[in-house]
């Protein structure tokens, strides 16, 4: 089962991932809520969409849009809508 972690805390744990371009993107419902934080960042993908961003806060350390997601993903990426993804040092194993 995949688990996403960052700075020694689980930050989402999940069966139940889609894999595009490598990410794992995990459905919302398994993600801790209380770690995230909104942020401004918005990025465009040609075929997903525009993403959003969220920062990781884990004991005081912040890591700077380390998760993103696409609230409204193009028809061709319509399996990732509700579901989140990781880099900036986040491990998923």
């Amino acid at each position: 089962m995949p688990v996403a972690s960052w700075n020694g805390h689980e930050i989402a744990r999940s069966d139940d991932t889609v894999v595009v371009e490598g990410n794992h993107y995990f459905p919302a419902s398994s993600i801790d809520a209380a770690l995230l934080e909104d942020s401004a960042t918005h990025s465009n993908c040609p075929w997903k969409g525009v993403a959003s961003y969220k920062t990781l806060v884990v004991d005081g350390k912040r890591n700077v849009d380390a998760v993103w997601y696409y609230p409204e993903p193009k028809s061709a990426a319509a399996e990732i809508k509700d579901r989140y993804a990781f880099w900036k040092g986040v491990v998923v194993a």
